[in-house]
């Protein structure tokens, strides 16, 4: 059976003027999940959303929030972005509590990821992955949209891919960086199972939402 990928399309690349329409329309397009940037401009050096507007544009989408909190001290910060409607939470490993962190988002049985700067060895990921629910593979330095894909950090999707196998564990690899059609198959067949997209997805406007996303999907 052919594998299936799921495309999460990151609002950081959506017209933030018009939200409740944008969600409606790659809802409409074939997404799977929405992605939500959340930096701090300290962790990151940008400043994005905050649980309000999490919360305020939650009842726009059925699909699932995927929330990636780029921050120094994301277990601040879990409980609000759980109240917000975030259905999963991603923290980075360069961050606090790591441990106390993951732990806390799955007391709330919510999905909890782990992510990694793209000069952090994957293998400081290893003692977390019995833990988690997903990886997020960064394929550009976290902090800001429409970056250059960084095609040395495509080895780490088969790092994960083979200790996956290897443990016998169940957490999903995602790709988020610079993701397009023309490096998604190659990323999907070292074992991606998630693609995060912004400016592929959004570039061209809501009418060509549908033909993006079934491009990155193969």
């Amino acid at each position: 059976m052919t594998k299936i990928v799921k495309i999460a399309p990151s609002i950081l690349s959506a017209d933030f003027g018009q939200l409740k329409q944008e969600l409606a329309a790659i809802e409409k397009s074939g997404a799977d999940l929405v992605h939500v940037d959340v930096m701090d401009g300290h962790f990151v050096p940008n400043l994005t959303i905050g649980p309000p507007v999490v919360k305020a544009i939650r009842r726009y989408s059925s699909l699932p929030f995927d929330v990636h909190l780029m921050m120094s001290h994301p277990f601040d910060f879990i409980d609000a972005f759980v109240n917000a409607g975030a259905d999963a939470l991603t923290i980075h490993i360069e961050t606090e509590n790591v441990s106390e962190t993951l732990k806390k988002i799955k007391s709330y049985k919510k999905h909890a990821g782990l992510s990694l700067r793209p000069k952090t060895p994957i293998e400081t990921l290893d003692p977390y992955l019995p833990m988690l629910d997903l990886v997020l593979v960064m394929t550009v330095e976290p902090g800001f949209g429409g970056q250059k894909f960084m095609d040395n950090q495509v080895e780490k999707i088969t790092w994960l891919h083979n200790k996956r196998s290897e443990k016998n564990l169940s957490f999903k690899i995602a790709v988020d960086g610079g993701v397009s059609s023309e490096n998604a198959p190659k990323l999907c067949a070292l074992g991606a199972d998630i693609l995060i997209a912004g400016t592929s997805v959004f570039k061209d406007g809501p009418h060509h939402y549908a033909h993006h996303i079934k491009s990155l999907r193969g």
